[in-house]
């Protein structure tokens, strides 16, 4: 969501402060502002919009400093201006910036207001620079009053302070949102996450919840949620700055999207042989609790929730074991029924994402056997939090659309599928078969990839509707479902996605020749039914994309319309190949209606609140 930097060092960091606000755009904001520490008083700019227009701010009037904070807004409490921008201050002498939502912000504003502080806007991380303002009042330093502040704030915080009082010196907490340390040469840092940090230092310390960071320009200093001294590990990262620049594409997404293939291939190495799926890959010891599992939980939002539905049908098909996916949102707020022998299993690209993780904390309350996270950071607190891990080694994936974020985890959770079968009787070379289709994953989507042609053709013909249908039949449904989230996302065009065989009980009602409806038909038993449901299309004068497997290309008739054919390998592959095609559909599409596919409007990468 919002988006920290924060630096003190012995130079003028106001360009690292901008570098690194444009380095966490992909997170999707609204405004965008700094503060900087000067002789006596801290300078502030502040811009609705974008980065850019910040900048032309500062190009106007300039602000130059050694110490400060800045922040990229996503709307929660308030509406996107100014006023409502980061950083927010107390006087001239105290600013702050925020990630998060701060749930008892009502009670702290009333009572700020009845001693005296005057609010300026309609957020509620005003609320803390005051609370943080008072307490220095009193006489505490800008450490200690961040200590005691942050133990009267309910909810989820990541912050940042500066004050003019105290020179050279930036204060952090974090209470359920990320916030790393980055520790240069003879300069500090703070920030979101590290790829704004890339450019000056590959060393970080991943803070943990509760504690709070002094750091200066010759060191830090750290306490933990009781206010104790705390260590936290130096961490060197071998990610480099270019992995999060665009390249030769014009936009990020594209460059994921072809980014795939190499991407799958990382998610399979050292983690499979030709015949078997090694041993341990999801820890020391996970086979034997594995061995027990006799029943599979998958919480997750939105992409990641696709992936779990997909997971959902192979587990059930292949390991003969019953398996439900849930919106983690609502996961957390029922009181869900654990049999005995349970697998909690939590996705999140992010490893960040709220509902998620207080679904895992909930999970481990619960009486599961052992909880499991799929995910794409490896420091994340959702990695942290659950006892067994699998990397899915995506990469940074910079455009909020997500795409190879969503075919690793597919793949990572098709491990989990072949281990479970494994361990519950599956054929043993049915198994080898499916390890095999795996190894030839990384090709298949290459050969995907070369349809980009045709879907950049085939865009123009439906760039002005206003609705579109997407169906889909077994574990290909969540597809389809992924394919329309795709589509609405980035190109702003209402899109649904169906079970094909829930067509007759309602959608039919929508089908005229202004409705595009795209079908998702692969190689398997369900082929026929499909059919008859796309039958149920024409015949009303819909206006018909079928993407189907080239061995089955023969069942359609030219009635059917445009039918694209692929090779989409065997039962377990095709639902990551069909991805391909929905992913590049989405991308022409909104390409064409000038929409900004990097940062769809109101959507946010990482979504670190409720």
């Amino acid at each position: 969501m919002c988006g920290i930097v924060a630096a003190t060092a012995g130079r003028n960091i106001r360009d690292i402060l901008i570098a690194g606000l444009h380095a966490l755009e992909y997170r999707g904001y609204d405004s965008a502002g700094i503060a900087l520490q000067q002789d006596g008083y801290l300078a502030r700019q502040r811009s609705a919009g974008k980065v850019k227009d910040l900048e032309a701010l500062l190009d106007a009037r300039p602000i130059d400093g050694h110490c400060g904070i800045s922040h990229t807004r996503w709307a929660t409490h308030g509406v996107p201006n100014t006023e409502n921008a980061h950083p927010h201050t107390s006087g001239d002498q105290l600013a702050l910036v925020h990630n998060g939502i701060i749930e008892n912000h009502q009670q702290l504003r009333d009572e700020l207001q009845q001693s005296g502080r005057i609010f300026t806007s309609d957020t509620d991380t005003e609320v803390m620079v005051h609370l943080i303002a008072q307490l220095m009042d009193s006489g505490l330093g800008l450490f200690s009053a961040v200590q005691k502040a942050v133990g009267r704030l309910r909810g989820a915080f990541a912050i940042a302070v500066v004050s003019a009082t105290e020179p050279g010196l930036v204060v952090g907490a974090r209470q359920g949102s990320p916030l790393v340390l980055g520790v240069g040469n003879g300069e500090h840092f703070l920030a979101s996450d590290i790829y704004p940090l890339l450019g000056e230092t590959n060393r970080f310390v991943y803070l943990q919840e509760g504690d709070v960071v002094a750091l200066q320009a010759d060191g830090y200093e750290i306490t933990d949620q009781n206010n104790q001294p705390a260590t936290r590990p130096v961490k060197e990262v071998a990610t480099k700055a270019d992995a999060v620049q665009r390249g030769n594409y014009p936009h990020y997404m594209l460059k994921e999207i072809f980014e795939q293939p190499q991407a799958v291939a990382e998610t399979l190495q050292g983690r499979v042989s030709a015949t078997a799926v090694l041993p341990n890959i999801f820890g020391v010891g996970a086979m034997d609790t594995l061995q027990k599992i006799r029943q599979v939980h998958l919480v997750a939002c939105g992409t990641s929730y696709h992936a779990g539905l997909v997971a959902g049908y192979q587990i059930e098909q292949l390991a003969g074991i019953p398996c439900h996916a849930e919106i983690a949102s609502e996961y957390r707020y029922r009181h869900p029924v654990v049999p005995e022998n349970t697998l909690f299993v939590a996705i999140s690209q992010s490893g960040e994402t709220a509902d998620t993780l207080a679904a895992l904390k909930h999970a481990k309350q619960a009486g599961y056997t052992t909880t499991l996270a799929i995910c794409n950071v490896a420091e994340s607190s959702i990695v942290r939090e659950a006892e067994l891990r699998l990397m899915t080694r995506a990469g940074p994936e910079i455009g909020v659309a997500s795409t190879k974020a969503f075919t690793t985890q597919l793949v990572a959770l098709q491990l989990l599928v072949l281990e479970l079968a494994k361990l519950n009787g599956v054929d043993a070379d049915v198994y080898a078969g499916y390890v095999a289709d795996l190894n030839r994953l990384p090709v298949l989507l290459n050969q995907a990839l070369s349809l980009d042609t045709e879907f950049a053709a085939l865009s123009a013909a439906f760039v002005d509707r206003n609705h579109a249908l997407f169906l889909g039949r077994g574990s290909h449904y969540p597809i389809a479902m992924e394919g329309a989230l795709k589509l609405k996302e980035i190109s702003y065009i209402h899109a649904e996605a169906y079970a094909a065989g829930e067509l007759k009980h309602g959608p039919l009602a929508l089908i005229d020749a202004e409705m595009p409806v795209f079908a998702v038909a692969p190689n398997n038993k369900l082929l026929e039914k499909l059919i008859s449901n796309i039958e149920e299309v024409s015949a009303r004068g819909g206006e018909l994309y079928v993407i189907a497997d080239s061995r089955v290309v023969s069942s359609f008739h030219q009635r059917h319309g445009h039918v694209i054919g692929l090779d989409t390998g065997g039962p377990l592959l095709s639902p990551v190949v069909m991805t391909i095609p929905l992913q590049l559909l989405a991308y022409h599409v909104a390409l064409q209606r000038g929409t900004d596919v990097d940062q769809p409007r109101n959507l946010a990468k990482s979504v670190t609140v409720e």
